[in-house]
Formats: C-alpha cells, structure tokens, sequence
C-alpha cells in the first residue's frame, strides 16, 4: 500500500528518505506497540515483511502517447509512433520544434520554399509529404507560419503514417502532436539561461506552485525570452518572446478541470537564402536563343558565395503574434469510464517582408566575365505575406474499458466541431520599395530601400473550413496474446473561399474588357462528407513485445489548405474527387532490459491517388496521378545500463510516381525533399561524480529537388554527416552547467534548398552554447 501526502507530490528524494526513515523507526515502532515490555521471546518474534518499492521514470523512453485516443502503451500500439520527451530536447540545446524533429529520422524542414517566399514556420516533410499542416498542439490542430518554440513542451509525439482516422484532413504520412506543460502539485522553479555563439542569448522560466492542497490546484507559469542571431548567416535574427500560464483545479480528484493560455510574439529578419552558383551541379542559367545565343559557360565553374552573404535588407522582417487560450475538462466517471472536453480559441497574425532573389539569366549580371567582383544580382522579389489564422475548436472524447465474456475492450469514441479561418491581404508592388543590385560576393544588406510605403492593393483571399466529426476505436484484448484495434472516423466538410483579384493588362493585340485594376470577386464553396478507417491485428510473443499489421486509410479533400479554385489543373477544384491515402505497416515491438529499453522495426507502403494529372493526347486533366512510398524504419530508446540513455533511429525510403508527370528537376522518378536513407542518434551517460557527458551523429541522404523549369541550378543536394556533443556538470542541488557543440566537424552542407534551385539554406557551421539550469 503507498501512501501519499495530500499537501507534496512523493519527489525521488523524500522516498529515499522515507525508506531510510522507515528502517531505523522499526525498533522504536516495536516499543511503541508493547509499551508494557510484554514482547515474546526474541526466538519467537515474527516482523512483517517491509517492501520499499520506488520507481525511476525513464528519461528518453515514453510509455504511451498522450492523445486519449491511443488507450495502449507504445508496446501494445500497432504504429510507428516516436515521443521526444523533454530531458532529450534539453540535453540537445534544442529550441524549436525543428531542432527536436531531428531526433526521428527522414523528418526534417528540407524545402526553402517557392515564388520569392522563404517558410518562416515549421514545413516539415515527413515520409515523401509536406505535413506542415498537420501539426497539432494538445490533439488541436495548429495552423500558421510560426516556428514553434519548445519552452513549453512537455514532449512531442511524431506519429507516422496513417493520420485521417485520428485527426481527419491533413497529411497522407503522419501528424506531430505537441504536449504542454501543465501544473503539478509540487513546489518548483527552474531556469535556463544560455549564451552562444551567433549572439544567441536566452532566458527561460518555469515555476509551478500548488495554490491549494486539499482541492488539488496548482499554477504553473511558463516564460521565454530570447534576442539572438544565427551561427549561419549575417543579419538573420530570432527575436521572440512569449508566456503560458496554466492553473488546475483537481489534480487527482475525479474531476479536473485546466485553462491554459499562451501568447507568442517574434520580431525576426527573415532568411531568404544565399545563391546555389558554385554548388555542385550548378552551371550558366542561360538557354540559348536567337534573340540571345550566349550561354555564359563560365560561370560553371564559379566560385561559392560565402554562406554569410545576406542578399536581403536589414528592413526585412517577420513579426508574428499568436494567442491561443484552451479549456480542458477531464472527468472520471469511474475507474473506467473516462470523459475530455477541449475548448479552444486560437489566432496567429503574421506581418511578413523578404527581399528575395532568383538568379536567372535577367537578374545575374557578369558585365566582365573575368572579373566576379563586378558580378551583380537583382533583388527584384520584394515578397510580403499578410495572414491571419483563427480557430476555434471544441472537442469531446470518452473511453470507457469493459469485458464482454473473454474479450476485453478499450473503447474510445468522441465528436469535434471545428471552425478555421484563414486570411491572405496582397499589396501594391510598387509600394514595397526597391533596392539596387547586390554585388554577388559582397552583397551590402544596409543598402536604403527606396518608396518603401506599404498599401494594401485591395486584393485578398479568405478561405474558410468548418468540420464537424465523430469518431470511434475499439481495441479488443483476447487473452494474454492477441489485440485487434478498429476505428472509423466520419468527417462534414465545408469550405469557402471568397476572394478578390485585380484585372492585369491583357497581351498585345487582345481586348481590355476592364480597365486595369478592377476588382474581380470570386466566391467558390464545397460540402462534403468523408470517412477514414483504420484495422490492425497485433500478437504477443512475449508480456514485453508485439508483432503487428496494420491497414490506414487517410483523405484531403480540396480546400484543404483553405484555397479553392476552378481551374482544370488545380487539385483545388471542387469538382474533384479528395486525395486518397492507403497505409500498410507491418512491424515489431520490443522492450528489454526490465521495460528500460525500446526497440522498434516497421516496414510500411503508402500508397496516394487521385492526384490531379493532365492526359498528353487530349489535354484533359483527370485525377489518375498515385505516388508510392515504400519504407522501412528501425529505432531504439531507453536506458541501457543504469545512467546510460540512447535514443537512435534509421529509414529507408524508396518512393515513385507510379502514375503522373515526374516531380523532379533531374528526371529521376522519385518524390522531391526526401532523403533515401536517414539516421540519427543520441547518447548520454552520467558520471558518478556529477559529470554527464553526450553526443550524437545525424545523418540524411542525397535529397532532389522540385521542378519548375529552372535552369542550370543544382537537381539535388548532397549527402551530409552533422555530430554534436554535450557536457552537464552538477555545480550543487540547484545549478547545472551545460555545455553544447554543435557540427564538431564543421561539415558545410545544404540544410534546405527551393523549387527552383536557387536558393538555399546554409547549414549550422560549428557553433556553441553555454545554459546554467538553476531549480529550486
């Protein structure tokens, strides 16, 4: 029996205590209860076994995911599912949701972006697919250029391949579900300040508070702010700052009811990427032609650019604002029956201006080919983005667990009614402002904008998402060693998109109908309804492993990604049919080592159709295109041996168009921005006298880019190896040193690179930082 005080959580440290305690009262206990002396004899004394029993929560390794709707641990869950817990992310130095993605392979931000734009927020391309709008935070989807910063993340739950059944709409591989930090009945402070290289300087603070003991509430404040530049590039800055309270009333009462609050604020000069010129693959970005028959073959063989260069302007910018508030009521009706309600508000502002480049024949001057130092580049793309997002959300969830003769059910069921909301302002070009062109290798980012007045053109796009959704799952235990899980999930789709455009001047020799400039409405709708399923068998071989198949279904309709449009060639269209995803997995589960260690292997296909492809003879488009994504994927996790932990993770990833034009710029039939073979580790191990040391190796395979008639520009981006290293030492009970050193062999490689080649992002050069974790 455990016996718990109703004023402190039980810490590592009082149980020692308490079992110390515990032994040497043993005597004065035995007195207590025969004051008189009248005890038998000693030969015929029996003392009740005492058992001590303490538990040790594994750092790296999670036992489930935190989404209600997952009622078994990771062991008995037929997915591949990888949980980056917060001890990983802070023994990596990590600080957004980008840096903690590393730590699962194939996952990474690899597309710069297209059309001037850079993605300021989390692109993540998962599996061969862009699962950027399928990130989630608490089950509630996320939507927004923002990079997410982790000071108030509890851990990160990357669930690959199947998502529609779970979550509805969104990525045909797989959905990221970020977990907040929530109040626990422990009085605690901790904070991180780091300083590093870059100019990095950062400041976080979490402090919980129990308010009241007897009614089980507690206050725990999150904050976070940071002033810093990049190790990479010149001029780049991340500058941001944000809060999250979250109080509870209940914690370990029958019903626990948590508001929750955070707002977000950055204030960043944006990263537009440096010239690929002198990259391997690169050669003249010139077509020969009559009216310009040179192709300029020297600059083939052209220097790099420093990877420092900033081609932008020191008045770029990318001010973001996000608030989101959430009210969750959790209630036990009893030991087995569970109910969740989430209510949620959210809105993201984004206030964005990038000068861009694109290094074609028109914008790259050589006036003297032998001299580069008279080599110019236009800075033409003054690309601004003005968005909102709003959502607002409520979400119902029950499990329930019951038998039914020999079968044992884990049944969850819920509904979610969701309104999204997405707003796109477009400006007058002219009043953006113009720069002169930037030396090639010495670009001047200081050099003045001139007209730069900002005005709204009178042109936007608001798209509008309302789902409604009922779902249910119900894992079926028979015996010791079979589960069966099955769930389907019904979605009502509505989608509206109103927007305004501006009448541009027709080509030579054509009718202007209307003056240039008139505005031009569009006003285009969609109702649907869809439905996703998910089955799976699993067998155990033994209590501590699993051997599972499963089969997923997942859908995206058009609207999706809050655009619709009648054009043939859109898969906007809502004519047309949504996207059609198919998973199969077939995988292994094993835990050693007394449940202290994780390993994991899947193989899986998914399969996705009805993309929209134009037939060569007659020109029509008809939904034929499907591509495939064969794959495998290993990872381990866990304690090894007492202070040792190890989390690691390898794929494989074979991919194709198996119907449709091919999506590369060099011809090769694969999926763009996916590594053939990733890898990625980490390992620490603590020292006996306070010292923990760490490190860790990355590595993502040759990538191809996308295709948009771009020439001369790098096809693909090569292989790359990144190793990092750590070292904590405990100055006392309430100060900790760390020490991190990222890309120890200064490898230089591409980290991202855009559609058209080119730009691309320089990856981290050899950098450092320094962070004193201070807790009370």
């Amino acid at each position: 029996m455990a016996i718990k005080s109703r004023k402190h959580a039980p810490t590592r440290f009082n149980q020692h205590i308490g079992a110390a305690l515990a032994v040497m009262l043993l005597p004065v206990a035995a007195q207590a209860a025969d004051p008189a002396g009248q005890s038998a004899p000693a030969a015929q004394q029996t003392l009740n076994e005492i058992k001590v029993v303490g538990s040790k929560e594994n750092d790296f390794k999670a036992e489930k995911a935190s989404s209600p709707k997952y009622t078994e641990e990771l062991i008995n869950t037929p997915q591949t599912i990888v949980v980056i817990k917060k001890e990983l992310i802070e023994q990596q130095g990590a600080l957004t949701l980008t840096d903690a993605l590393r730590n699962t392979p194939g996952v990474g931000t690899f597309f710069l972006g297209e059309n001037g734009n850079t993605n300021t927020g989390d692109a993540v391309y998962m599996r061969g697919f862009d699962s950027s709008g399928s990130i989630y935070v608490d089950g509630v989807r996320d939507v927004g250029s923002i990079s997410r910063d982790v000071f108030n993340i509890e851990q990160i739950d990357v669930l690959k391949g199947p998502a529609g059944t779970d979550s509805g709409r969104g990525s045909p591989t797989g959905s990221i579900n970020l977990v907040s930090k929530t109040a626990s009945m422990e009085n605690k402070f901790n904070s991180l300040l780091t300083a590093g290289s870059g100019k990095q300087k950062r400041a976080t603070a979490d402090w919980n508070r129990v308010l009241d003991s007897d009614t089980g509430t507690a206050l725990r404040l999150n904050l976070m702010t940071q002033d810093s530049g990049d190790p990479a590039r010149d001029e780049v800055t991340n500058k941001r700052w944000a809060f999250a309270p979250t109080v509870t009333f209940g914690i370990g009462k029958p019903t626990r009811i948590t508001a929750s609050y955070l707002h977000v604020d950055q204030n960043n000069v944006p990263d537009g990427g440096v010239p690929t010129i002198g990259l391997p693959g690169y050669s003249a970005p010139d077509t020969a032609t009559t009216a310009n028959p040179v192709v300029r073959t020297f600059l083939t063989s052209a220097a790099r650019v420093d990877p420092k260069n900033f081609y932008g302007s020191t008045a770029d910018y990318n001010k973001v604002k996000a608030d989101m508030g959430t009210l969750r009521i959790d209630h036990d009706f009893l030991p087995n029956v569970q109910i969740q309600n989430t209510t949620r508000y959210g809105k993201t502002k984004q206030d964005y201006l990038l000068t861009a480049f694109m290094g074609n024949t028109a914008n790259l001057k050589t006036p003297d080919a032998a001299d580069p130092s008279s080599w110019t580049l236009a800075r033409s793309l003054r690309t601004v983005k003005d968005q909102e997002n709003t959502i607002l959300t409520n979400q119902t969830v029950v499990s329930a667990q019951f038998d039914t003769g020999v079968l044992k059910h884990s049944v969850v069921a819920g509904a979610e009614f969701t309104s999204e909301k997405q707003t796109n302002y477009s400006y007058v070009a002219a009043s953006l402002g113009t720069l002169p062109a930037a030396n090639l290798y010495r670009p001047n980012p200081h050099d003045p904008v001139t007209g730069h007045n900002p005005v709204r053109s009178g042109a936007y796009a608001q798209g509008e998402v309302n789902t409604q959704s009922a779902y249910v799952f119900d894992t079926v235990k028979f015996g010791d060693k079979w589960l069966f899980n099955g769930g389907v999930r019904f979605d009502h789709f509505n989608s509206t998109y109103d927007a305004v455009t501006l009448q541009t001047a027709v080509a030579t020799g054509q009718v202007q109908k209307l003056p240039v400039g008139t505005p031009i409405p569009v006003h285009i709708t969609l109702n649907d309804a869809f439905a996703n399923g998910k089955i799976s068998a699993m067998y155990k071989p033994t209590p501590d492993s699993s051997v599972y198949a499963l089969l997923a279904t997942s859908k995206a309709p058009p609207g999706t990604s809050f655009v619709l449009s009648t054009g043939a060639s859109s898969a906007q269209n809502p004519n047309y049919d949504a996207q059609e995803t198919i998973t199969k997995e077939i995988g292994t589960k094993w835990d050693f080592l007394k449940q202290k260690l994780s390993l994991s292997a899947a193989v899986y296909q998914t399969t996705v159709k009805n993309e929209v492809e134009q037939d060569p003879v007659d020109l029509i488009y008809y939904q034929t295109g499907k591509k495939r994504v064969e794959g495998i994927e290993i990872g381990v996790v866990g304690e090894v041996m007492p202070n040792w932990l190890v989390s690691a993770g390898y794929t494989r990833m074979n991919t194709k168009v198996e119907s449709g034009k091919v999506v590369t710029a060099s011809g090769i039939n694969n999926l763009s921005y996916t590594p053939k073979q990733s890898f990625t580790s980490w390992t620490s191990y603590t020292l006996p006298f306070g010292l923990k040391i760490g490190g860790g190796a990355r590595y993502v395979g040759e990538m191809l880019r996308g295709t948009d008639g771009a020439v001369g520009t790098p096809v693909r981006v090569d292989a790359y190896w990144v190793f990092d290293a750590m070292a904590t030492y405990t100055v006392n009970k309430n100060l900790d040193l760390q020490l991190n050193a990222y890309n120890l062999a200064d490898k230089t490689y591409v980290a991202a690179i855009n559609k058209s080649g080119f730009r691309y992002t320089p990856g981290q050069p050899r950098s450092f930082s320094l962070t004193a974790n201070i807790k009370f």
